[in-house]
């Protein structure tokens, strides 16, 4: 589409993406075994997507085939309820291979465990039935124009009607199900489950990022859409309890961007060792020989396994706190542990998609290598928080024992 105005007058029909059958996975084993076979297809064509932005559809359709969209939903309620430590793996392995394919499902996880904490029984046992059905969620939460993100300018009324304009919202395009986020008559934040095809509803692919190039997370038009009151959750209920519902949206984020600083890493060990040339003053037949190119790479590798190491501890803690009644206490525990891996995969993505051009030198930057795109991914994913407040919250809890803000963002 070349503008918003053209998208709005050619399409006035949202059409829902074929429902294919899920299979339900059963165990964290099975999850792991299957994102290794995703990213093993998803690999293959990566560079030349992001290049092209030509959008993953048969990705994104082998995800939900295989059952890996449904991965959290507990076990009484038909899923398998993988490990908070397993679901960011799953989302690392596949975001080294395609981090755009890791982040357009990346919402839905946040949305199921939104639901888990706030929706009433009747809506958990349909949403969750759904999405092992194969129905995917895809967002429609931030807004353009506002204040900050958290501020909202669409509205539900009581009689049903749904108004507003949604931006960077990922994974809609391929959903069956759009979580609005809303204000209902009173002034109170509510998610309303949106069926694609639904009349008023609009998705235009018009994300421009030059990062994260496949995601789709353009716009949303929602037009007098009429809302089953059934499907609209009162997700302002979290907050009446302490909750880790920001803690495991971070979890997922800094997954992605982990799993971004591997594929970069792979690609510049790749790189140096097939096609680089090595510096002249190394006196070096190969550049895998330079020795300021191998330190290069045993410090990157450490860095990366340091962020990885942390991704790992907070998903266990987060497996500790939610097997317990939750306090503001445990909850503040399990959003520092995700906020200290969120900074070292944001800082690991960044550097080893920048280093690997200096490892690789300047062929590495030929555009049919496309290598450029892993810190075009890593620099716009990685702002959807800025970590100068994650060492913030960090410093004044380990200081002073102050609690974190609780929103999505920590």
């Amino acid at each position: 589409m070349s503008s918003l105005a053209d998208a709005i007058v050619q399409s006035d029909l949202d059409i829902a993406p074929l429902l294919l059958p899920a299979q339900i996975l059963r165990n964290d084993a099975q999850a792991i075994k299957a994102a290794h076979e995703l990213a093993h297809v998803a690999r293959l064509q990566a560079a030349k997507r992001d290049q092209l932005r030509k959008l993953p559809w048969s990705e994104i359709e082998l995800f939900t085939r295989s059952g890996l969209g449904s991965i959290s939903i507990p076990r009484e309620y038909g899923g398998p309820q993988v490990s908070f430590v397993t679901l960011a793996e799953v989302f690392a392995i596949i975001s080294a291979a395609d981090p755009a394919l890791g982040q357009i499902p990346q919402n839905q996880f946040g949305i199921l465990n939104l639901i888990l904490g706030s929706a009433t029984e009747a809506q958990k046992r349909q949403l969750f039935k759904s999405v092992l059905d194969g129905w995917r969620i895809g967002n429609a939460g931030p807004e353009r124009g506002t204040k900050n993100t958290l501020e909202l300018k669409a509205r539900l009324t009581a009689d049903g009607v749904l108004n507003g304009q949604k931006f960077y919202s990922t994974g809609a395009l391929f959903a069956h199900w759009v979580a609005v986020k809303a204000l209902n008559d009173d002034g109170k934040q509510v998610l309303a489950f949106i069926r694609r095809g639904t009349p008023g509803l609009r998705i235009v692919d018009d994300w421009s990022g030059f990062g994260q190039r496949t995601t789709a997370s353009g716009t949303i038009l929602l037009n007098n859409v009429q809302v089953d009151p059934e499907l609209v959750v009162d997700n302002w209920r979290i907050n009446d309890t302490p909750n880790i519902q920001g803690a495991v949206s971070q979890l997922i984020q800094a997954a992605i961007d982990a799993g971004i600083a591997r594929g970069a890493i792979d690609d510049a060990i790749d790189f140096v060792k097939t096609r680089a040339r090595p510096w002249i003053d190394a006196k070096v037949e190969r550049a895998s020989d330079d020795l300021y190119v191998i330190a290069d790479i045993g410090k990157l590798k450490i860095e990366l396994h340091a962020a990885e190491a942390l991704l790992r501890k907070a998903g266990q803690v987060l497996d500790e706190v939610s097997a317990a009644p939750l306090t503001a206490e445990s909850a503040a525990r399990a959003s520092i542990a995700v906020a200290e891996a969120k900074v070292l995969t944001t800082e690991i993505s960044l550097l080893a998609s920048e280093k690997l051009f200096e490892l690789a030198g300047s062929r590495a930057t030929l555009a049919e290598f496309n290598l450029d795109r892993h810190w075009r991914n890593a620099r716009v994913h990685t702002l959807h928080d800025p970590v100068r407040w994650k060492y913030h919250a960090i410093g004044a809890y380990r200081l002073n024992g102050t609690l974190p803000n609780r929103h999505s963002w920590i």
